[in-house]
């Protein structure tokens, strides 16, 4: 099955003398989005991975003939897993600065690495894309709303990495997951921060899979995992980095009576998290579907946000004693407020919320209204 991207068309965003790079977790399909394009692309082009070695040592020497003499003659240099390359950010600005009318792409899967190679010398000279795991939006390409509808238990269950979704193999669903979560999703965490025991982040990772939803204290993760509260905050703004996982930080405007300490924690994809906890249950042997439509919902609107240009500061919101908003957005000088729920519930906004933020919109999200949410 031919699974449609967004950034399918990349030469709408191909300039001349500019860089577009393309951030995502692993298996997300940025190779096969290239492939796809480069199949059709009419300018002659350069093709190469960051563990090519020779093309490492180029870009490594920032020798400015030799660089400009690997593009000769070639309208697009495209460089897949460029966060190899040491760097790369000042091997690319000479290309974009001394080779007239260059056209380059270049893929990372670890924002950490690449983002802080790439941003200060491209400044300017880049476009940046966000690829995340298949979205709603793209799948409305291939489904109509009814068709989405009647396979949510699937993505809520095994999640939307592009591999996982184009099987219709449960079994075969089941091992790619953990082989995406036992291979991939640690790998640029352990070769470029050389951190030793996966196994110490593995253990990490399953306490926020348990948290879903729920604000997470680095205190209690340090007791448990035996390691101190420096290292878990170190490893958890890894965990963010490399698109594991994403923080929700607490909104306030300094009432006494709100929380903002703690953060809440949310996985990029269900399906990572699922074979986190090694539970692919169906949803009626479950207890945390809750937890599984939050996360669901609150990435599929991430998603939505990246792809359709919605930029919004983005919260969670509670009270000491216990009101809370899963979702607050901040945009357009207003505050919007979301209470996910996987049931069908009449709720009202809290009363603390409706005095603090009087010109505030609140909405619950169900299984009725999400597609309008979310693509």
């Amino acid at each position: 099955m031919k699974i449609p991207r967004i950034y399918q068309n990349l030469s709408k965003y191909l300039k001349p003398n500019k860089a577009v790079v393309i951030y995502g977790p692993r298996q997300v399909g940025k190779t096969t989005l290239i492939q796809d394009y480069l199949s059709d692309c009419k300018m002659k082009y350069k093709l190469t991975s960051g563990e090519n070695i020779k093309v490492q040592n180029i870009f490594n020497s920032q020798d400015f003939d030799a660089i400009k003499e690997y593009a000769q003659d070639y309208e697009l240099i495209v460089i897949d897993e460029a966060q190899k390359i040491k760097g790369i950010g000042q091997g690319l600005k000479i290309l974009v600065d001394h080779v007239p009318g260059i056209k380059i792409i270049a893929t990372g899967s670890s924002s950490f690495e690449l983002a802080g190679q790439i941003g200060e010398p491209l400044t300017g000279r880049k476009k940046t894309l966000n690829l995340f795991p298949v979205s709603q939006i793209e799948l409305s390409q291939l489904y109509n709303p009814s068709e989405i509808k009647e396979k949510l238990s699937e993505w809520l269950i095994y999640g939307c990495y592009p591999e996982v979704v184009a099987t219709k193999n449960i079994n075969k669903k089941k091992e790619l997951l953990e082989e995406v979560s036992q291979s991939y999703l640690l790998k640029d965490i352990l070769e470029l921060e050389k951190v030793k025991s996966s196994k110490i982040l593995l253990d990490m990772l399953r306490l926020l899979a348990f948290q879903v939803g729920n604000e997470v204290s680095l205190t209690e993760i340090a007791q448990q995992v035996g390691i101190d509260y420096k290292t878990v905050a170190r490893y958890l703004d890894l965990f963010e980095k490399s698109f594991v996982i994403y923080n929700l930080r607490g909104y306030s405007k300094n009432l006494r009576k709100e929380v903002t300490r703690k953060s809440k924690y949310y996985f990029y994809d269900n399906g990572i998290r699922n074979a986190i906890i090694s539970n692919f249950n169906s949803l009626e042997l479950r207890n945390d579907i809750g937890s599984l439509w939050e996360n669901f919902i609150f990435m599929e609107r991430l998603k939505k946000r990246g792809y359709r240009n919605i930029f919004a500061n983005c919260y969670f919101w509670r009270t000491w004693d216990q009101k809370e908003i899963d979702l607050i957005e901040e945009r357009e000088g207003k505050l919007y407020g979301y209470e996910i729920k996987w049931r069908e519930e009449k709720l009202k906004p809290p009363k603390d919320w409706i005095e603090n933020y009087k010109n505030a919109d609140f909405k619950v999200i169900t299984k009725k209204n999400y597609l309008e949410f979310v693509s």
